[in-house]
């Protein structure tokens, strides 16, 4: 942590607002140094300056927090189905942490080291096991010395309370995520019920991040937090939602709709939508407000801007950005002109400009999770014989 800079906790028991980054794998991937499907951070090394320069983006829009450029790092992920990298995970999750650390110092930033899912656990390896996996990570955030710790991404809760214990034995802060909506987990543990286990499992911070939209990540979050207080515990509450709109999703999230990955544009929030969860977020008691999968450093600045007189400050990247479009002002064109004023982007309907786009799509819900046999990860690359499977399963489950 930089000389002067306070950690997160003290931050959030003074009642501060921190706001978090947004989606790396999402940006990256669409810039061209992330491959969709393994979504694997390998640029961390292999193109520094590239994730570097998103850090900073971020950093400039409002961030407060710099996370590491570590989803899916760990070495069961980085080999399966396939990958042949000549990259190891503490090789990614050094590089990561170094990026992290030089770009926070350069603000008011701490550096959060970040674990997530495991195909071992998908395949029913044992808690030991997956367990191991955390402590690989962990081992190289704590020789970086980062500022905090962030379990993120877990579909089940009991992965994630392993992750916890595993993380909160590093003595720093622990905040946990789950990428669950309001139905709860995928083996049907409530919502509520998975934030109370994250607490009682050593989380200091709980929360969502990714899969819904941030509404219902927000109504997620005050879920948790009602059944948390409900029990007595007390914790900080965080949401770092989609950017994109998601009423159509079930239980399994964004990934089940068929425009994932490559045809999400038309879902994208705009800034405006992000002023509205960002005030959502806040009333409802979250002081830990960012962004996932889809988050671009405007969407951020946006929810720095809507939460301005609450931090005390605008974040540098106002500098180029007039509040609610008053930069429209100096446009040469008057109808454009007369769009320089709140009121109109509030009251905007965007259109999709497609004349046969719905409105809604219909998610492919196959319905199989951790224990079942279509979900078992290995090493070896998906056959011919794996993919004709797994059409025949698509084609099975949207017929019925």
């Amino acid at each position: 942590m930089a000389p002067g800079n306070k950690g997160i906790l003290q931050r959030l028991n003074a009642g501060e607002v921190v706001i978090g980054d947004g989606g790396f794998v999402f940006a990256l991937e669409k810039r061209g140094y992330v491959k969709a499907g393994p979504w694997t951070p390998e640029a961390a090394y292999t193109h520094p300056e590239a994730v570097r320069q998103l850090h900073r983006e971020f950093l400039r829009a409002g961030s407060n927090v710099m996370q590491t450029f570590t989803f899916y790092a760990s070495d069961d992920k980085l080999e399966n189905r396939g990958q042949s990298l000549k990259i190891t995970g503490a090789q990614v999750n050094e590089a990561a942490c170094d990026l992290a650390r030089e770009v926070a110092n350069e603000g008011d930033a701490l550096v959060a080291g970040g674990v997530s899912q495991t195909p071992s656990y998908l395949s029913c390896k044992s808690e030991t096991e997956v367990k191991a996996i955390f402590k690989k990570q962990l081992d190289v955030f704590m020789k970086k010395n980062v500022d905090f710790m962030i379990a993120e991404y877990f579909e089940h809760v009991e992965e994630a309370e392993w992750a916890v214990q595993v993380l909160k034995a590093s003595g720093k802060p622990v905040a946990a995520c789950m990428c669950i909506g309001p139905e709860g987990d995928m083996h049907g543990v409530s919502t509520g019920e998975c934030a109370v286990r994250l607490v009682k499992a050593g989380a200091q911070i709980v929360g969502i991040n990714c899969h819904f939209d941030p509404m219902t990540c927000v109504k997620a979050v005050k879920m948790m937090k009602d059944a948390v207080e409900k029990a007595g515990l007390k914790a900080h509450y965080m949401v770092q939602p989609l950017a994109f709109h998601t009423p159509d999703c079930n239980c399994q999230g964004f990934i089940d709709l068929p425009e994932f990955p490559f045809g999400l544009e038309p879902r994208i929030l705009t800034r405006w939508d992000m002023h509205q969860y960002a005030r959502e977020a806040y009333n409802v008691g979250i002081r830990y407000i960012g962004g996932c999968c889809g988050f671009e450093p405007y969407h951020i600045r946006a929810v720095a801007e809507e939460l301005a007189t609450e931090r005390g400050i605008l974040p540098a990247a106002s500098e180029k950005h007039g509040m609610w479009g008053a930069g429209l002002e100096m446009h040469t064109k008057p109808w454009v002109r007369a769009r320089a004023r709140r009121d109109y982007w509030e009251q905007l309907q965007p259109a999709s400009g497609r004349p046969l786009c719905p409105s809604m799509s219909s998610p492919e819900g196959w319905g199989v999770t951790k224990g079942h046999a279509d979900l078992l990860q290995h090493k070896e690359a998906t056959s011919s014989q794996e993919m004709k499977h797994v059409v025949e399963l698509q084609k099975k489950a949207k017929s019925s």
